[in-house]
């Protein structure tokens, strides 16, 4: 018999809809982290979605700024790249401005022509024919991993599986030490972390500066020698980033870090946790593995691993009616977008058989789409090929916890039972 994890309880839900149908709008912060944490939004989005769907906060924990809930709106302010901005000198791409001298480039946080420059260097490591060649050394690591996980005993799903796969697969694409690979799981959870004050921020941006220097070790190793097809040397030899500054230089190592640690590791644990909330969903699963070619961008929907995307506004504009000033902030909220049943039919419903499943917002729109959602994707292909090879099931036995951040969606633990 399948466990079937809820969600959430009836009275916990009961209390999160009660309190976000009782405050006024005026007073919503949807940017709260603490409403992540405790998977308490839903009912919040729901609500701006359909009473005040581009609606402006005056006094948010991350000052004022506005929010976009629905789905096509949220699309015209990810692709008028001239009305919203990316830039970090402007605040770059997160709903938390941090301190101007904090605030590094990096390509999804600049605006064209230097966005597109810096981007094109390491597109390569992402062309077709190379996923080809890594999703090889992806099936044989991900077989390792899942045949070395205990039978009848509690384990932590995101340690062993989640953390580990995906570190691998960066230390694999930066050609980094492998015994060090857990750095950059470290490092990825320092540059998204939300600090309690100020000697907390002083700790960060220390790590954060060892992580550059540590990199720049490397760099100039990577300089020195004949181009090869990692993402250091692929830069350290390209015209539009071999001469990036230090800021620009660490700015990139966060994007490419957290792109690729963050987004991937969470929705590889958010799909073991869809699939035991939704059992009957998991019992279509097991009887037809061929619908793992649409559960994955369905889980990706169903997950969006990173809640928020933020923009600036160059000049007044309206949106949806309202009007947004010059230097406003714009949070493009694709955990909602991703809800909208005017769109997306059934939006509020795990259906890993969805007529169009790729029909989502997770990996934004335009110049700033995710250009590493193909190997994100073969990554979960692969993970649950190979899972649905070994094991009858995985059973979610507590509830996870999560990330307190409303920038990424994710989990610090699950607790699972393989059963043997």
């Amino acid at each position: 018999m399948d466990l079937a994890l809820k969600p959430a309880t009836p009275a916990s839900l009961r209390s999160a809809r009660d309190r976000a149908y009782s405050t006024p709008l005026e007073d919503f912060d949807v940017g709260h982290p603490e409403l992540f944490r405790t998977n308490s939004f839903w009912p919040y989005f729901e609500r701006l979605r359909a009473e005040d769907p581009v609606h402006y906060c005056r006094a948010g924990m991350f000052g004022p700024y506005w929010s976009v809930t629905r789905y096509n709106d949220i699309m015209q302010v990810d692709t008028s790249h001239g009305v919203f901005s990316s830039e970090a000198s402007l605040g770059g791409i997160t709903i938390r401005d941090a301190r101007p001298e904090f605030r590094r480039p990096m390509f999804i946080a600049m605006d064209e022509p230097k966005h597109g420059a810096q981007r094109k260097t390491v597109a390569p490591i992402f062309a077709p024919h190379n996923l080809d060649q890594l999703a090889v050394g992806i099936r044989t690591r991900t077989a390792e991993c899942l045949d070395g996980l205990p039978r009848n005993e509690t384990f932590d799903w995101v340690d062993r599986v989640s953390i580990e796969l995906t570190t691998q697969m960066l230390a694999l694409l930066f050609d980094f030490p492998w015994e060090e690979r857990r750095k950059l799981t470290h490092w990825s959870d320092v540059a998204t972390a939300i600090p309690v004050d100020q000697a907390a921020e002083d700790v960060r941006q220390a790590e954060l500066e060892d992580c550059r220097a540590y990199f720049a070790r490397l760099w100039e190793a990577r300089k020195a020698a004949p181009p090869k097809g990692d993402l250091l040397s692929l830069m350290a030899h390209a015209e539009a980033t071999r001469d990036m500054d230090a800021n620009n230089f660490l700015g990139n190592l966060i994007l490419l870090i957290v792109g690729g640690n963050d987004t991937t590791r969470n929705t590889m644990t958010g799909s073991v946790l869809a699939l035991n909330e939704n059992p009957g969903e998991y019992r279509k699963l097991r009887a037809g593995p061929a619908l793992i070619d649409s559960m994955v961008p369905e889980v990706i929907r169903w997950q969006t691993p990173l809640a928020h995307m933020r923009r600036t506004a160059l000049r007044d504009t309206e949106l949806s009616g309202k009007r947004i000033r010059e230097g406003d902030k714009v949070i493009m909220w694709y955990v909602s977008g991703n809800r909208d049943e005017t769109v997306i039919p059934e939006a509020h419903r795990f259906i890993i058989d969805r007529p169009r499943p790729r029909q989502h917002l997770s990996f934004g729109f335009g110049i700033h789409r995710c250009i590493g959602m193909r190997l994100a994707e073969l990554q979960l292909k692969i993970v649950w090929e190979e899972i649905l090879k070994r094991f009858p099931r995985i059973e979610v036995v507590g509830e996870p916890t999560r990330v307190y951040s409303s920038f990424v969606k994710g989990y610090e633990t699950l607790p699972v039972r393989i059963p043997g």
